[in-house]
């Protein structure tokens, strides 16, 4: 499974595919979110830009979004607060 709801957040494990040419999310891939990132891999840029996507579509600060493992790896584990549009997004991905 590409996430977990737990309480009032939810867990997204995801597969981040940096040097993109554009911010996307691209699908599910096996028990990944996959999420496509224009920045490169270096010095945390990629990372920066997927918190700032994720921030953006879902309408939620960007402090709000943190780390659980994969900071350094292409597959990550983030935590973000559940709200409409993650609920939402989750339906329209689950009917795919």
């Amino acid at each position: 499974m590409w996430y977990e709801i737990r309480d009032d957040f939810v867990i997204f494990y995801i597969k981040a595919q940096p040097n993109s040419s554009k911010n996307k999310i691209a699908g599910i891939l096996g028990d990944s979110l996959k999420i496509n990132i224009k920045a490169p891999a270096v010095d945390g840029e990629a990372n920066k830009e997927l918190v700032k996507f994720l921030s953006k579509s879902f309408k939620i600060a960007k402090n709000d979004i943190h780390f659980i493992s994969g900071e350094t790896s292409k597959r990550k584990k983030l935590k973000l607060p559940i709200n409409e549009n993650i609920q939402k997004f989750i339906e329209d991905m689950e009917k795919i």
